[in-house]
């Protein structure tokens, strides 16, 4: 059984850096790693023992639903293994997920560890991470053993996850009307769920997460993720990101209307203060940052 690991990266070359070297880690070796290189110029990456395809889209506006598909299209695996550029896999990750698909049809959502800033600065250290590295406190945990059924659609995450190239095909991907940031895992969810696609939360398949600065809610993005929460609503008859959207309004971005959600202003200094990731903290918290503007709006 062929293994493809697919990734998209703009950017970020110490963190795909350590990818690429944690996959050359594994105890059984990816058959390829494709790249959709989301710029001009391709990367400089370390030797391995399997091949590194750099799939160039360059430096223009691109959605990341095209980009994830044109890495599965262009892969020849039968398991497709999509790595956001950020995560260092597991020594037993890519062993994890060819279990998974021997046990259960559909997409496999391995586990995900926060590293706190510099963890990666003595190298890749496994027993180091897994002291070190945090759950997400707003995403489901694994289970205890094996496979979970995964009932909403709305978990899905394409942080780390794994999906025959057949049922790829049967999903038709991820929808290239979803355009930056935000809304395009949802869909997609919610179309496995249309297609009786099943999702799996799984036991190991363990990434760690690369640290970097980040907004959340995501302020930075808030024009795609206002567009995006449309699209979904035009697409599927009813809204998402709706803590996001109410983040936003609470902080004077948008007013909710009869027809959704309108733009007020671009955010401003307060609003990036308010929202971002500190140096301290392995990930963002939006629900950190909405309890404060509730708890704030109470008071009033």
């Amino acid at each position: 059984m062929k293994v493809s690991v697919c990734t998209l990266a703009h950017g970020r070359e110490e963190h795909l850096i350590n990818m690429v070297k944690g996959l050359s880690l594994s105890s059984v070796l990816p058959d390829e790693l494709v790249i959709a290189v989301m710029q001009d110029v391709p990367y400089d990456l370390p030797h391995t023992d399997f091949p590194i395809r750099q799939i160039m889209l360059g430096s223009g506006s691109i959605p990341l639903a095209r980009a994830r598909n044109t890495a599965a299209t262009k892969a020849a695996g039968e398991i497709l293994i999509f790595l956001d550029v950020d995560c260092i896999p597991h020594s037993e990750c890519i062993s994890d997920y060819i279990k998974a698909s021997h046990a259960n049809s559909g997409v496999w959502m391995g586990e995900v560890g926060y590293l706190p800033k510099d963890a990666t600065r003595d190298g890749i250290q496994y027993d180091r991470f897994d002291r070190i590295a945090v759950r997400h406190s707003e995403r489901p945990g694994p289970p205890d053993t094996g496979a979970r059924s995964c009932e909403d659609y709305r978990c899905f995450w394409s942080l780390n996850f794994a999906i025959s190239a057949k049922d790829f095909r049967a999903s038709g991907g991820f929808d290239e009307a979803f355009d930056g940031y935000g809304g395009e895992d949802t869909d997609f969810g919610r179309t496995l769920s249309a297609r009786d696609i099943p999702l799996w939360w799984i036991k190991g398949a363990r990434t760690y997460h690369q640290y970097h600065p980040h907004f959340m809610p995501p302020v930075h993005h808030l024009d795609s993720v206002l567009a995006n929460a449309m699209t979904f609503a035009r697409k599927w008859g009813h809204p998402t990101m709706q803590h996001w959207l109410r983040a936003f309004v609470l902080m004077g971005l948008l007013e909710r209307t009869d027809n959704g959600w309108r733009k007020l202003r671009d955010p401003g200094e307060s609003d990036f203060a308010l929202t971002r990731q500190q140096a301290d903290q392995p990930y963002a918290s939006s629900a950190r940052v909405l309890a404060a503007l509730e708890a704030e709006a109470m008071a009033g």
